[in-house]
């Protein structure tokens, strides 16, 4: 293994120093927060791949490719399907608002006051989600280097709070610029073709298998349309993924550029499936379904590939969890500290403005502090949490239960209220959370009639009140034309860099 160690520290001492040059260029709160709002097509599609494909849809796609077959591809292929949507035909209307969180966004469409509210549903689930990914270390630590499941975590995770806290979104961007090549050069090029040959090929695999893991349902319609609700709406509306919205240098950026990734997790969900479903033929009998991805790579890759691929897991785990984690420290600074201790941000949502050196390097700091803290939470909670799919899970629950509504009805009906939002995001969070405490966190029936509950409170409780004032909706679509406030300038970045 001398040569696999040799690979995973040299890409971790790697990220690390990714960390430390992103500290250089992060000198405002939009270069920490959001790049500068500068990224290119090239890296803005590869940051924004690397986000949503975490350790979920590598470990958790592979292992319900080994338990449902071909069909186990359709949780990472809805993530796809959803990010398709959201870069086709929202990404250039949020890139032109210039905010920074969604709940900014929920401001400035409703006049106020749905900012703290909407602020703890989001951040709930970006927590979560950050916990999600910080749990799959333990798996990848442990074929690497046998480390228990607790040192593991907080080996993992202190890398990724490091190197997020030094450089905040520069350090991420560059980092997950990596962690995508990595990943489908271990994955896509590799993992995926050796596992295939190991099995005996597709038509060994289909003769040792029963028929339905070759059917594109035989994971079940329900699940689809469960997977279909939860993902493919949660990339809409999820702050993380809004957060890499904001990076794109322009409309277009946002538009093709999050369409190419968004293909490219179509690719991804498929190879994870048939991955899972040669470890199915290889290995028949694991105690658990997600110990696939470790197992075949442990076994049967030769060395130096294994240690290429297991970095490649990393990877994935990692750009997922760095993402949710500013998403995370973002909107608990913005959204939530800022407007309880009284000092929200002069103009919500209308840009930074001018600000000088010494604030802007007092905003720099203080979000650099919430990432530190919230990070040492999400370790905390990964340690006592084990399930990846069910943290997951209550993730998207808390973050389509409680926001998709509101959100969306912002963007497309102009009737809606700020007394509508907020009841859709109160009513809609309580029956989640009740219902996953009722039926079972991975039921349907939560996410059904959270959904369902969440709209007709914003139906009624919209109509039955006072319309927005039109001041607010013309503001709204001031910014909506990309007529906002201009940010502070920063000087040009090398173009190879961002201006790809």
């Amino acid at each position: 293994m001398a040569v696999d160690y040799a690979v995973i520290v040299v890409y971790l001492a790697g990220m690390l120093a990714m960390g430390w040059w992103g500290m250089r260029r992060a000198k405002s709160k939009s270069d920490f927060l959001v790049a500068g709002r500068r990224l290119g097509p090239w890296m803005y599609s590869g940051t924004m791949a690397a986000i949503v494909l975490g350790g979920a849809s590598t470990i958790g796609g592979v292992g319900l490719g080994y338990k449902y077959g071909l069909s186990g591809a359709w949780m990472v292929f809805t993530i796809g399907l959803g990010l398709l949507a959201l870069s086709v035909f929202f990404s250039a209307r949020i890139a032109r608002l210039k905010v920074y969180t969604v709940s900014e966004m929920l401001d400035l469409r409703y006049g106020g006051r749905a900012g703290v509210i909407s602020g703890v549903v989001m951040w709930a689930y970006t927590l979560m989600l950050a916990v999600t990914s910080t749990i799959a270390y333990a798996t990848i630590f442990d074929v690497l280097f046998g480390l228990n499941r607790t040192v593991a975590i907080v080996l993992g995770g202190a890398i990724v709070v490091a190197y997020s806290t030094l450089g905040g979104m520069w350090s991420i961007t560059l980092t997950d610029m990596v962690q995508f090549v990595v990943k489908t050069i271990g994955v896509l090029l590799l993992l995926l073709p050796i596992a295939v040959v190991k099995a005996g090929g597709f038509g060994e695999m289909k003769a040792k298998l029963p028929t339905e893991y070759f059917s594109p349902f035989g994971i079940g319609g329900e699940t689809i349309f469960t997977y279909v609700l939860i993902y493919t709406f949660g990339m809409l509306i999820g702050q993380d993924i809004w957060q890499r919205v904001f990076t794109a240098r322009g409309d277009k950026v946002a538009r093709w550029g999050g369409t190419v990734a968004g293909t490219y997790c179509l690719v991804y969900a498929l190879a994870g499936a048939v991955i899972g479903t040669a470890a199915k033929v290889l290995y028949p009998n694991l105690a658990s379904q997600d110990d696939a991805f470790a197992t075949i790579v442990k076994d049967e890759l030769p060395m130096g590939v294994r240690g290429l691929v297991l970095a490649a897991a990393l990877a994935a785990v990692m750009s997922t969890s760095s993402g949710a984690l500013i998403a995370c420290a973002t909107v608990a600074n913005n959204d939530i500290w800022s407007r309880l201790r009284g000092a929200g941000r002069k103009g919500k949502g209308q840009g930074e403005g001018e600000t000088g050196a010494s604030d802007a390097h007092d905003e720099v700091r203080g979000n650099r502090l919430f990432i530190l803290i919230m990070g040492i939470g999400v370790v905390v909670i990964a340690i006592a949490l084990n399930n990846v799919v069910e943290a997951l899970t209550v993730a998207y629950n808390l973050l389509v239960g409680g926001l998709l509504v509101p959100i969306l009805g912002g963007l497309l009906w102009k009737r809606g209220t700020v007394y509508g939002a907020l009841c859709a995001v109160v009513v809609g969070g309580v029956t989640v959370v009740a219902l996953m405490a009722g039926y079972g966190i991975l039921a349907n029936q939560p996410i059904y009639y959270g959904l369902l509950s969440s709209l007709a409170a914003y139906l009624i409780v919209s109509l039955a009140t006072k319309p927005t004032d039109e001041a607010v909706l013309a503001e709204w679509r001031r910014r909506l034309a990309g007529e906002g406030d201009e940010e502070e300038s920063d000087p040009p970045v090398v173009s190879g860099l961002v201006h790809s």
